[in-house]
């Protein structure tokens, strides 16, 4: 991966988390916090999406796909925490 590619990642990492941070708790975590819950909402959504046979090719699906992929980490870690 090149220096660009990983700047992406870490873009579409922080604005997912973000945006999963103000869909589950309504607001984000910090840019660093934000960047994690994306990334790994990331690897969530590519997993689920591609479970559904949905794939993404644009920035937006790859934004829209980590979104949903960090709203679901937050959920479970949620029920987990209250568990």
């Amino acid at each position: 991966m090149d220096l660009a590619g990983l700047i992406t990642f870490l873009a579409v990492g922080a604005i997912a988390g973000w945006l999963a941070g103000l869909l589950m708790k309504g607001q984000g975590f910090g840019l660093l916090g934000n960047i994690v819950i994306g990334v790994i909402g990331a690897f969530v959504g590519g997993f689920v999406f591609g479970l559904l046979g949905i794939v993404t090719t644009s920035i937006l699906g790859t934004i829209v796909s980590a979104t949903v992929g960090a709203a679901i980490l937050l959920f479970v870690v949620g029920v987990l925490k209250k568990a």
